[in-house]
This record gives C-alpha cells, sequence and structure tokens, in this order.
C-alpha cells in the first residue's frame, strides 16, 4: 500500500484530489496539510468526508511529512511549491506538484510570467511534465512531476497530432477557451469575484495568460520548431469543466499524398487522431460531425474531441472538451502517480459522469471508478 500525502488540501484541486484517492485501491492517505488555525479533521473541513476519512489536517511540518508517506502532490499555489518541493525531494520522497512552479524548463521564461524568482532552478530541469498522452515513458520512470496547467492539457492534446505526426502545414493557431470558476481557485462568498461571475461571461487575460508559454514549450517540443499560439481564456458562470475551440490555419497537409493537396476530409483526419490515441484510456476522439459539450466531461478523466474542416479547406477546427479539476489536474495527477508506481493507469479514475445525481456522486464501484 502507498503512503500519501497531500499538502494544500483546502482547495478545489485538494478537495478533488482527496476525493480520488479515497476511491483508489492502491493507497493509504496518511499526511494532509492546509492553513489552519489549529488542527482539525478533514471531515469537518470537508463534511463529504465523515466516515471515510477523519485524519487530522495540520500546518506543514517536515519531519512529520516525511515520516507519513512516500508521494506527495503539492495541490499549492504557484510560487509555495519551489519551498516544499526541494525538501521532499531531498528527504528521497517522490513528488507530483499541481502548481505551475516546475512546468516552465526556461527559468527566465518563468519569472517573466509568475514575476517572481525562481528558487529552485536545480530540480527545474529534473521535473517531468506530466501529460501521460505524450510522456508516459518518462513519467513510469520520473521521481517528480509537474503536473500540467488545465488549459495547456486541453490545448496540447487537442494539437499533439497534428504538430507531432505533421499532419498539417500549420499556419495561425487560435485558441478560445472557457472555464468554469473552479479554475480561478476558492473564494470566500464575499469576495468581489461571485459578484463578477453571476448571470456573466467575460474574457480575461487575453493573450496573456500564464498557460500560453506552457502550450507553446510542449507543442515546440513535439513540432521540434518553435509554434505559437494566440490563446484567449473565458470565465463560465459554471463550476467545472473547460470547452476549448481551436482554430488552425493551414496551408497544406503533410501527411497526404502531394496530388491529394487540400482535399483532406474530417473522415481522414478523424483516422489520423484515432491511431495518435489508440492505446491511451483517457482520449475519445468524436465521429465526423460530433463534437464534445461539458456534460460529457464533468467528473470524468476523459479529454473528447471533435474536429471540423472548413469548407474552402484552409482551416481545422477542433472542439475538445475535458473536466478542469480532474483531467486538468487533481486526475491527471493520480493518473501520473498510478504510471509513477506501476499501477493500472485508470485505478481510481472516474470513467463516467458520476456528477448529475447525489445518488450517483456515492457510487464507488467499478461502474464509475476503476
Amino acid at each position: 500500500m502507498l503512503r500519501v500525502g497531500i499538502i494544500g488540501v483546502r482547495g478545489y484541486t485538494g478537495e478533488q484530489l482527496l476525493d480520488l484517492l479515497l476511491r483508489h485501491s492502491r493507497v493509504k492517505i496518511n499526511y494532509l496539510t492546509a492553513r489552519v488555525d489549529k488542527p482539525v479533521k478533514i471531515s469537518e473541513l470537508f463534511p463529504q468526508f465523515k466516515n471515510r476519512l477523519d485524519l487530522v489536517c495540520d500546518n506543514f511540518n517536515l519531519s512529520r511529512a516525511l515520516e507519513s508517506a512516500d508521494l506527495f502532490f503539492l495541490a499549492l499555489p504557484h510560487t509555495a511549491s519551489m519551498d516544499i518541493a526541494p525538501l521532499l525531494r531531498k528527504g528521497g520522497k517522490k513528488v507530483i506538484d499541481l502548481s505551475a512552479d516546475y512546468r516552465l524548463k526556461d527559468y527566465k521564461l518563468y519569472e517573466a510570467w509568475y514575476k517572481a524568482k525562481h528558487k529552485d532552478r536545480k530540480n527545474l530541469k529534473k521535473a517531468v511534465y506530466g501529460l501521460p498522452e505524450i510522456h508516459k515513458v518518462d513519467i513510469r520512470e520520473a521521481d517528480f512531476i509537474a503536473n500540467p496547467g488545465c488549459y495547456s492539457t486541453l490545448a496540447i492534446l487537442s494539437l499533439a497530432p497534428l504538430v507531432q505526426v505533421r499532419l498539417a502545414k500549420l499556419g495561425s493557431i487560435i485558441i478560445d477557451a472557457k472555464s468554469g470558476y473552479s479554475g480561478a481557485g476558492r473564494k470566500s462568498t464575499d469576495d468581489p469575484f461571485w459578484g463578477e461571475i453571476k448571470d456573466n461571461f467575460n474574457a480575461y487575460k487575453v493573450d496573456n495568460h500564464q498557460h500560453t508559454p506552457e502550450i507553446e514549450q510542449e507543442l515546440s517540443k513535439l513540432a521540434k520548431k518553435k509554434i505559437k499560439v494566440t490563446f484567449v481564456p473565458h470565465l463560465l458562470p459554471i463550476e467545472r469543466g473547460i470547452l476549448e475551440t481551436i482554430y488552425v490555419r493551414v496551408t497544406g497537409y503533410a501527411c497526404l499524398p502531394a496530388r491529394q493537396g487540400l482535399r483532406v476530409t474530417e473522415q481522414k483526419l478523424i483516422e489520423q487522431y484515432k491511431r495518435f490515441y489508440k492505446d491511451e484510456p483517457f482520449v475519445r476522439i468524436k465521429g465526423e460531425g460530433e463534437f464534445p459539450s461539458l456534460r460529457d466531461v464533468q467528473y470524468t478523466n476523459f479529454c473528447d474531441i471533435g474536429i471540423k474542416v472548413s469548407q474552402d479547406k484552409k482551416l481545422l477546427i477542433i472542439i475538445s472538451a475535458i473536466d478542469n479539476l480532474v483531467k486538468g489536474a487533481s486526475g491527471q495527477a493520480v493518473q501520473n502517480m498510478n504510471l509513477m508506481c506501476g499501477f493500472r493507469e485508470s485505478e481510481g479514475l472516474p470513467r463516467r459522469n458520476c456528477g448529475a445525481t447525489s445518488e450517483e456522486k456515492e457510487v464507488s464501484n467499478g461502474a464509475y471508478y476503476e
């Protein structure tokens, strides 16, 4: 049984992570931290865990942490993980960091986008970017994972078959993304944030979001050349889920014989995407004329992708969706843990939407989780 700990359990991702790990047959949760005034049972912070886990949650203590667990999830704010991760790594522990502190391999890029000095450059290069569908071999050998951002996860999975297999000669790439408000982190009910999102819909950080360099970094590695994107996120007045509509201008199709020119069809692209992801349990490619909705993926670890070719054959439209708290954060972290520790990749992860009713939320058998 793997002993695990969660550092920063009080946020959306920490709460979701705890729920997933409680359903996992191969782990035991031994250590929990959050910023609290005094030690408190986790079931008092989150009543839904009553009779499931009564472990005491306290502020971080290094010696107690090192004694308690072998693998740690860091569900901390950006810039906070780089204070904790090196201490756990020095203690010989496996670490999965859900913040952005180890995603960007160029520390100067990190400092420019996150407006903070990187304090742990030594470990920056050692952290494996934890997108299982792209880096599975490296993840299996890793003991330190940088869990991807939610927007980045969806954008990279949506575009990877195009850039890595060179399905198309790419021009501009525009990513139009919409996320539920849980992506902004847990807020107090008197925060002005709540008044801004109620019955509202708006863009934010237009062409200036910190996931932009992360997306470009990973796509450029896959393409073996510099890839630039225009990324515009929007905030939806719903709790969870991300839907991205990606527009890719193309000048030709590298995957087809020259004589076929621009006569590519949606069916051919769909077939190419299915081949690319044929061994990936959590990526589902829609059929011709089919596109995902948030309800398809909420409360699951799936990424759904649909593809459209414009009438003039010069524009590819990719519509994709994930749950930002599961595949976009905590579910992907568990998926990475499974690969690191030799467990079945889907162990403990939701494979169908179990958020529709209160009755379904209580179900924890194999029909909902593996």
